[in-house]
C-alpha cells in the first residue's frame, strides 16, 4: 500500500490526530524527520486487516499487541505487513504472531508481537507448526496479495 496525503487526511478526520508531523512541513523541518509522516495507526491498520482477512481470518480479534516504531512512514512510501505464526494454542483457538511492517526498500517501520483469537470460527486457527517450509503472511503491496505461509517451530 502506498501511503498518500489523502490517507493521512482521512485518518485525521476519523481520529482527530492532527499532529504537525503529519501536516506541517515547516514544523517537520525543525525535527530529525525527513518529511511529513503518516500516523502510526495507518501502519497498524495493515496488521488489523491482515489478521481480520488473512490469518487467522474472519472472526479474529487481537487479544494483545506490542508494537515498536523504529522509524516513521513517510508520505508516498509503499509499505507491507507481514506476520509469522510463532505459536498455536489450538485448544483455545489462539495464535501468537511476530509482526513487521516494512517499506518497499526493506526498512522496518513497525515490529512487534500479537496474540490473536479466532472467535466463533468455522475456520480453526492454522495447524501447529510443522517442519514444512514456513508460511509468511503479507498485506499491503496490492489489494488481496497472495499469501505465502511461514511457520516457526517452538523450541
Amino acid at each position: 500500500m502506498t501511503v498518500t496525503e489523502e490517507m493521512v487526511e482521512a485518518y485525521s478526520a476519523l481520529t482527530g490526530d492532527r499532529n504537525p508531523l503529519h501536516f506541517d512541513q515547516a514544523f517537520v523541518d525543525g525535527t530529525p524527520f525527513e518529511g511529513l509522516s503518516a500516523q502510526g495507526g495507518i501502519a497498524t491498520g495493515l496488521l488489523h486487516a491482515l489478521v481480520a482477512e488473512d490469518t487467522p481470518g474472519p472472526g479474529s480479534v487481537f487479544m494483545r499487541q506490542n508494537w515498536r516504531f523504529p522509524r516513521p512512514v513517510y508520505i508516498d512510501e509503499t509499505i507491507r505487513a507481514e506476520a509469522t505464526v510463532t505459536r498455536v494454542r489450538a485448544s483455545r483457538e489462539i495464535v501468537e504472531l511476530s509482526v513487521v511492517v516494512v517499506t518497499s526498500d526493506g526498512d522496518v517501520v513497525l515490529e512487534g508481537e500479537a496474540g490473536v483469537m479466532q472467535v466463533g470460527s468455522e475456520n480453526p486457527p492454522p495447524p501447529p507448526p510443522t517442519p514444512h517450509p514456513p508460511p509468511l503472511f503479507v498485506r499491503g503491496l496490492r489489494p488481496r496479495a497472495p499469501l505465502l505461509w511461514r511457520l516457526e517451530l517452538e523450541p
